[in-house]
């Protein structure tokens, strides 16, 4: 008997520039997107702001997903509902964002 599909962690780092936005505004939005993050199996998402550069920020957003979502990262950005959270954040974001997918090496294995 099987369990289910295989699940993998990740790790998602998103780095940006936002040189007149509040911070208490941006964490708004973190907690605004918080379900639709759910969703995609978001277990904990943070906002840090950059102590020398207070205009920089990155947002960390931790999941677990199935195997074969993971594999297929490009049919989950072209979803409307990815798009639509990007799209927000390009509202008050200047420039590009930086988007990383970590995982980690402690022990776990994928």
């Amino acid at each position: 008997m099987t369990d289910g599909p295989a699940k993998v962690r990740r790790t998602l780092h998103l780095r940006f520039t936002a040189p007149s936005a509040d911070p208490k505004q941006l964490q708004a939005m973190v907690q605004a997107g918080k379900p639709f993050y759910e969703f995609f199996g978001c277990k904990e998402v943070r906002l840090l702001q950059n102590v020398d550069d207070p205009a920089r920020y990155t947002q960390i957003i931790e999941y677990e997903t199935d195997a074969g979502i993971e594999v297929n990262r490009q049919q989950l950005a072209s979803d409307a509902r990815w798009q639509a959270s990007l799209q927000m954040w390009r509202s008050v974001v200047s420039g590009a964002v930086d988007v990383e997918v970590y995982r980690d090496t402690n022990g776990v294995e994928d």
